[in-house]
């Protein structure tokens, strides 16, 4: 008999735990109160027991803070003081208070009270998270009237998992309206959206929300459309001004090229031989001719020389010129004596009158032996093979 009901009892408390059971989410930082309550406030204080354990996943059950002879015992002296009994336990509340929760205060808490025989279970699964970090919103795209613009939003930090939604704002933010509909949502990826064949009604103002279990954080991106004729005129005046720069860049070059062409020309055209200049004329002249001219030009020569003679002949007597010997048959003048011979005056004969003839006739040809007393300096002439010779 006794048997059989002390395990109606234990199925009792079984049911009781599991319907003692609750879960509770808080974020890094914030104070956690685990709830704990009992019915044994009424017996004797002396003989009250209080006891909250820690069961982790990855570690065994552990006493984080118990209640024992009328003293509040906690084990963690590192940190002393985070954990502490929140209520009047002596009374019925024997909840735990956990300050500036961290991630390893997660876990399953239980709470055991015992007095005298009689026990009571609780037990309260415990999750710390971390609420997203405010998200970065930007654009992919063209801001153009019929193309397309993909917006994105992430949060870096947070508990997973994480979800993302796009909202429209209305009238400056003051109320939230739906995606235009050709807004296309990645249900991979919900943190991305994209306006598609954007327009006028497309512009605005839209707010991406990261959220989780314990918090939330907002960003957001305007949409501010540029029409294809503004960018033309853009585009337009960006062309414009580039070809100006480069055409005054051409003509400083052109001017500075020119003045350093003119300065070369400058220096090189007293050293510069013209290919246009047209070439001297030659004069064709008959050897008979060639031989009256140079005649007559002995003449001259010898009538100038016998009137200086005859001039200068009264200051005294002077040296004569050495007589030229006769020319060999092969034209080569024999060879001149070591010393020169003295100088005779000659005293010219007075030229008579002589009218003009009717007809001119040649020059009387004159020997070597008459050159040699007029005067006249031996002058060699090569043998002429042509009928005509060029002056």
């Amino acid at each position: 008999m006794s048997g059989s009901f002390h395990t109606l009892v234990l199925v009792l408390l079984g049911v009781l735990t599991a319907c003692a059971q609750t879960e509770m989410k808080r974020v890094v930082g914030d104070n956690a109160t685990l709830p704990c309550h009992h019915q044994f406030w009424a017996g004797d204080a002396p003989t009250l027991d209080i006891e909250w354990l820690l069961l982790k996943p990855s570690s065994k059950q552990r006493v984080v803070i118990t209640y024992f002879a009328g003293r509040v015992y906690d084990p963690n002296e590192a940190e002393e003081g985070r954990l502490s009994l929140a209520g009047d336990y002596l009374k019925g509340d024997a909840s735990l208070l956990i300050s500036d929760l961290s991630l390893g205060d997660s876990g399953e808490y239980s709470c055991k009270v015992k007095n005298g025989g009689k026990y009571q279970w609780s037990t309260v699964n415990l999750i710390v998270q971390v609420k997203p970090s405010k998200p970065r919103c930007w654009m992919e795209g063209r801001l153009l009237e019929g193309s397309d613009v993909k917006m994105s939003c992430k949060s870096t930090d947070g508990s997973d998992p994480i979800n993302y939604k796009w909202e429209r704002l209305l009238d400056k933010g003051k109320y939230v309206g739906k995606l235009p509909p050709l807004a296309l949502i990645d249900l991979k990826n919900s943190e991305i959206v994209t306006l598609r064949n954007l327009t006028k009604e497309s512009a605005g103002v839209y707010k991406c929300t990261a959220s989780n279990d314990v918090g939330e954080e907002s960003c957001t991106v305007e949409v501010k459309m540029h029409y294809v004729r503004g960018m033309g005129v853009v585009a337009g005046a960006v062309v414009g001004v580039s070809f100006g720069v480069l055409l005054i860049i051409l003509i400083i070059w052109l001017v500075f090229r020119k003045k350093e062409k003119k300065k070369y020309e400058e220096e090189e055209t007293p050293n510069e031989i013209r290919e246009d200049a047209e070439a001297p004329k030659a004069k064709l002249v008959k050897p008979n001719s060639l031989s009256s001219s140079r005649s007559g030009s002995s003449r001259s020569g010898t009538s100038s020389t016998q009137s200086m003679v005859h001039t200068t002949a009264p200051r005294g007597p002077r040296a004569r010129l050495p007589d030229v010997a006769a020319l060999k048959e092969n034209g080569q003048p024999p060879s001149f004596p070591q010393q020169p011979p003295a100088y005779t005056q000659v005293v010219p004969k007075t030229p008579e009158p002589r009218t003009a003839p009717a007809k001119l006739s040649p020059p009387p040809k004159l020997s070597p032996g008459n050159l040699a007393r007029m005067g006249a300096t031996p002058v060699m002439i090569p043998a002429q093979t042509q009928a005509f010779q060029t002056v």
